[in-house]
């Protein structure tokens, strides 16, 4: 049977189930990088690091800053992710936030969480971008 063929209740589980799949991995990598954070903050909260005159002090800073911006995009993910999972439960998944008309199916595939469809992404891209 072709994806097409398949009743819509299979074809919503098994995006259902990707988005699951996908809301475990990025809390996993949230509170890895929660923890990998926390160790940065820690090991310097007790030395007199000057971050612009010590040659570790730029690459502890860069660490600490790096860390905080991928743990901002999993959160961020992480979101969207949940509010993929309140669609399905609404009745609302696979329809365009803009314009109301049906996502791809490939579309969904690719990407679980897309709340746009592709022309409404490509017409202003930073709508179907996380954190938007």
């Amino acid at each position: 049977m072709e994806p097409s063929e398949q009743p819509a209740e299979l074809r919503l589980a098994e995006l259902h189930g990707l988005l699951v799949a996908d809301r475990e991995r990025t809390s996993e990598l949230v509170s890895s990088l929660t923890r990998n954070f926390t160790s940065i903050v820690e090991a310097t909260r007790f030395t007199a690091t000057d971050d612009e005159h010590d040659p570790e002090g730029s690459t502890i800073a860069f660490e600490r800053s790096q860390t905080s911006s991928l743990l901002a995009k999993a959160n961020n993910h992480l979101a969207d992710v949940d509010k993929a999972l309140a669609r399905i439960a609404d009745g609302s998944y696979g329809r365009c936030e803009r314009c109301g008309e049906a996502v791809s199916r490939e579309r969904l595939l690719a990407r679980p969480a897309a709340r746009t469809c592709i022309a409404c992404a490509e017409a202003r891209p930073s709508a179907d971008t996380p954190g938007h």
